[in-house]
């Protein structure tokens, strides 16, 4: 019974003190900036980069860059690291009776895409690709790749692959099935 009083005697004092040295509008003010701050941290930039593929493990697990290892390919286009699809996320059409600029039988292109910039190790050069998914079947489950360079986060939609695009497909064929990737020009 002791310890209760001393506790209270406690919480009374210090209640006592931060009352005689604060105002109800301080502290209101000072909680609705700590509450304005806890809503403006989803909105603050967020760096992908270091986002690590399965296939990338063994190079993060050691701490070395994942992406230092990736070295683009010019020979097999249903590989992962055929130089064209350097940020593509999704099944390679390829691999599912599509081509890298054709669609598979049956599925609709959508209309909108994602872009990156990825370097051709034949001629040198670098290319502007426009990923498009091909939607209307389920996923195609062949070929999947997640690579990311020059991968944005999902507020620059242009530049992101984490978004499914078939929202834009003919026919209200809004299931992903696979991902084209024509060549748009050279990137200067």
């Amino acid at each position: 019974m002791l310890g209760n009083f001393r506790f209270d005697d406690m919480v009374e004092k210090l209640s006592r003190r931060v009352a005689g040295r604060t105002s109800r509008r301080s502290v209101i003010g000072k909680m609705g900036t700590a509450m304005l701050g806890i809503g403006l941290v989803p909105l603050l930039p967020v760096d992908r980069r270091g986002r690590v593929s399965r296939a990338n493990a063994a190079g993060a697990a050691e701490g070395t860059d994942p992406r230092a290892k990736w070295v683009p390919q010019d020979n097999d286009i249903q590989s992962c690291d055929y130089w064209r699809h350097c940020s593509i996320d999704g099944n390679i059409c390829d691999c599912s009776g599509g081509s890298l600029t054709n669609c598979p039988p049956g599925t609709k292109l959508a209309s909108a895409s994602w872009v990156a910039s990825c370097y051709n190790p034949t001629d040198g050069q670098s290319y502007l690709i426009a990923y498009r998914d091909c939607c209307g079947y389920n996923v195609s489950g062949r070929c999947p790749c997640l690579n990311t360079e020059g991968e944005l986060p999902v507020y620059r939609p242009e530049f992101a692959n984490d978004i499914i695009w078939c929202f834009g497909a003919e026919d209200d064929a809004m299931t992903y099935h696979c991902t084209i990737s024509p060549i748009v020009g050279k990137a200067s």
